[in-house]
């Protein structure tokens, strides 16, 4: 079948959730996606840091096969060999104690605000069904029904009310909102350290310190919101890491499935995450053998191939480039590791018009929030890729 009539199906039978490319893609390896007719593309999208491994790697390749023939999907209700050798490994790589796995990033933040409202009423002493959680401006944690409730995004809530009561939100980057909007009822705040679907929005240096220091004074549990930008995506471990500072609960995915299958986390200090008894929270597929496996290897290709230091270096060179390219369409660049955006102001072309641009030059890059393209290759991009992705880069942004 060949790729129009593929499209013209999925159109048919398919839910108008996602304005999808037209393009069909067949394979991936390494870097690089092909489509339907053999074309090769740089991919640029890394499926918002689901894939920072590449496509196929070799060793996510042998990992899902080795675990798929032995042993895939089991009750909860029982243990497997890797749930707890994953668990273990977070929780050394972290700092933090104790590790609840689910499948998707919404539903590791969904289990993060159950365990901070319980830990309001049971630890802080907040009237039963009156906790509240600050969460900031631009945010995007999700797509489910409470986290859209506090979204600023009006596709994502506009429709879809009565929204979930308990949340308020402060400017995003700004100490001082936050400090405004915190009540008797707080028991947490919930930040992105750098808001990738919002357009790669960085805070001001010291912004998560003084958030840490802010819900020391008031008693709040900090959650950190890392799906997509930890595990090497911002050239460290996890991006809070350059500010030196714990959460008290943190949510990881995306990446954590090594490409292959989904799997998250939300993970914290021991008297936090202690707080949930057996029968209040759950998933059927959370922690399951082969998600946490592919997990385990996952985190393993990051050390081995010091893929951390190479999103940095990659990243760096990237951004100069960027930086030096001539459109006055152009208004600002912003970047950490190789997570980052080029923000298009107003002109005869879009956002849009621009990776189409790219897409015609062989580069996969999407738009986001109307203004800014998206840049996030894989994290094991080498120096020729990267000099291809930044040739036709120039080439498609220049004026």
């Amino acid at each position: 079948m060949d790729a129009q009539n593929l499209i013209e199906m999925a159109e048919t039978y398919g839910s108008s959730n996602y304005a999808p490319v037209p393009l069909v893609l067949s394979r991936g390896e390494g870097v690089w996606l092909y489509d339907a007719d053999g074309r090769r593309y740089l991919d640029m999208m890394s499926a918002n840091s689901a894939t920072n491994l590449g496509h196929a790697h070799p060793r996510m390749v042998k990992a899902v096969c080795d675990q798929a023939g032995k042993l895939s999907v089991i009750s909860r209700a029982f243990y497997s060999e890797t749930l707890g050798p994953l668990m273990k490994k977070l929780c050394d790589i972290s700092g933090l104690d104790r590790v609840l796995p689910m499948n998707s990033g919404a539903e590791a933040v969904e289990t993060a605000v159950k365990i901070a409202r319980k830990w309001g009423y049971v630890k802080k002493g907040i009237p039963l069904n009156e906790a509240r959680i600050l969460a900031c401006t631009g945010n995007f944690h999700g797509r489910t029904t409470a986290l859209i409730g506090f979204s600023d995004t009006r596709k994502a809530y506009e429709f879809f009310g009565p929204h979930t009561p308990g949340f308020d939100v402060a400017q995003y980057g700004d100490i001082e909102s936050a400090r405004q909007r915190i009540t008797e009822n707080t028991c947490a705040i919930l930040v992105e350290p750098i808001q990738g679907e919002a357009g790669v929005r960085i805070p001001p240096e010291g912004y998560l310190r003084e958030l840490r220091a802010l819900c020391d004074e008031h008693n709040l549990l900090l959650i950190l919101d890392e799906i997509q930008s930890a595990f090497g995506r911002c050239g460290m471990m996890f991006s809070h890491d350059g500010e030196d500072i714990k959460p008290d609960v943190l949510t990881l995915g995306k990446t954590l499935g090594g490409g292959m299958v989904p799997i998250s986390v939300a993970m914290g200090r021991k008297d936090v995450m202690d707080v949930l008894v057996p029968g209040e929270h759950g998933s059927t597929f959370g922690g399951n053998p082969l998600a946490c496996r592919c997990a385990l290897e996952a985190i393993a290709i990051i050390e081995d191939e010091n893929l951390c230091e190479n999103a940095k270096r990659q990243g760096a060179k990237l951004m100069d480039a960027l930086r030096k390219i001539s459109n006055p369409q152009i208004v600002d660049i912003r970047g950490r590791g190789l997570l980052a955006a080029v923000e298009m102001g107003e002109g005869e072309m879009s956002a849009h018009d621009y990776c189409e641009r790219l897409r015609e030059r062989g580069v996969l890059a999407k738009e986001t929030r109307v203004h800014s393209i998206r840049l996030a290759p894989p994290i094991n991009i080498n120096d020729d890729e990267m000099d291809f992705a930044i040739e036709q880069l120039v080439g498609a942004l220049s004026a």
